[in-house]
């Protein structure tokens, strides 16, 4: 049975969360905590570590990882208000909408110099069925790459300093904040990473992909770092960071968004760029028993913009439903490249699937409903 956070309507099952004795997840409780930060000296320890890395015309004063979306709109934005020269660096998602594409030049149009990474597509579609079949990843290189190729750039140019976004899994500014130790490893970058336990070094070993064809999905190695001085900050670890107010700014700058709620999700705004990204959380759900509506929900949750009720109902409705279509697009085309049929990924569903939180018959088999959506056995505390 899953044990949901009495504040929240996450699950136990989520990966790094920790419900305490009250009920409480430790996410809710770090929320908690950022009722007491003083913003205003957090900003100005911002501007501080800012002031060491401005070039002052001789080079890019920092690289900033792009995507499109709302958050990194907001970056850019910020950025630029806080006086900085930056190189925009996207590496572009696994399958790339027509939004995603919009959004994209729209940033380069915010007054920016802009750097795009395509790698290899047929490599890539090899490894999005690697990552589907061996992890339930099917956007494993995306994910590997939005870390790799932003910090590969930072070398390639010589830019030390790279600003990213939100750290959604720790309460710190990153290495650029710290005394001494300040440069990016191999061991920081893969705690952020994504790589799910598969190995760049197990691609070329195990599935015989060539490893010329792997650079984009590794890091450079720690002497080039050290040379550059490559760090990071998280922006925001220094500034209030909230998706529904990133959105409304990045609207503003020329944001693209959906004709309405994206498949899966409860808003139009976020993870527009990917059609994958439907199966991406839809795994997410067979997994742990919560996708993108329980992710969004959590968060306005926490800034009393619902009631737990509402969230309760919202996410019921609207998570885990099977991905027939993302941004409009089937799942057959979103599967054509990986050289896979739509019954032979739901076999893959089957085999990631959590069995433990889902209905099953007499027999043990997953009862599905004629869509093909499982139900969970419990959407809330007894």
């Amino acid at each position: 049975m899953l044990k949901y956070c009495v504040r929240c309507v996450m699950p136990h099952t989520k990966p790094d969360l920790h419900i305490d004795d009250e009920g409480v997840c430790n996410a809710c409780r770090a929320f908690e905590q950022r009722q007491h930060v003083d913003w205003g000296k957090r900003r100005e320890e911002l501007l501080g570590l800012l002031q060491k890395y401005r070039r002052d015309g001789v080079n890019w004063d920092c690289v900033v990882p792009v995507s499109g979306g709302k958050d990194s709109t907001y970056q850019v934005v910020r950025t630029l208000q806080l006086g900085l020269n930056p190189l925009c660096v996207t590496s572009t998602t696994c399958d790339l909408s027509a939004i995603g594409r919009k959004n994209i030049e729209n940033i380069k149009h915010l007054g920016v110099d802009h750097v795009e990474f395509t790698p290899n597509p047929v490599v890539r579609a090899k490894l999005n069925r690697i990552g589907l079949t061996e992890v339930g990843d099917i956007s494993w290189p995306e994910h590997v790459g939005i870390f790799t190729i932003p910090v590969r750039a930072a070398v390639q140019f010589n830019v030390p300093l790279i600003v990213w976004g939100e750290n959604s899994q720790h309460e710190y500014g990153g290495p650029a904040a710290a005394a001494e130790n300040n440069v990016l490893n191999r061991r920081w970058l893969e705690e952020f990473g994504g790589l799910l336990g598969l190995r760049v070094n197990d691609l070329s070993e195990t599935y015989g992909i060539e490893r010329r064809h792997l650079l984009p999905y590794q890091y450079p190695s720690d002497d080039e770092l050290q040379r550059v001085g490559v760090t990071g900050l998280f922006l925001g670890h220094y500034l209030p960071w909230d998706g529904l107010s990133n959105a409304l700014i990045a609207q503003a700058k020329g944001l693209t968004t959906f004709d309405r709620a994206v498949e899966g999700s409860m808003v139009n705004y976020e993870n527009l760029d990917n059609h994958q990204t439907g199966i991406h959380d839809y795994f997410k759900f067979l997994k742990f028993g919560f996708s993108r509506a329980t992710d969004i929900a959590c968060l306005h949750l926490r800034r009393d913009r619902m009631s737990r009720q509402d969230a309760l109902e919202i996410v019921r409705e609207r998570d885990g439903k099977f991905p027939w279509t993302y941004l409009g697009k089937p799942i057959g085309e979103t599967l054509t490249p990986l050289d896979l049929t739509i019954d032979e990924f739901i076999k893959i569903c089957d085999k990631f699937t959590n069995k433990k939180i889902f209905k099953r018959d007499a027999s043990g088999a997953l009862v599905k409903d004629k869509h093909g959506n499982l139900e969970k056995l419990n959407y809330d505390n007894p």
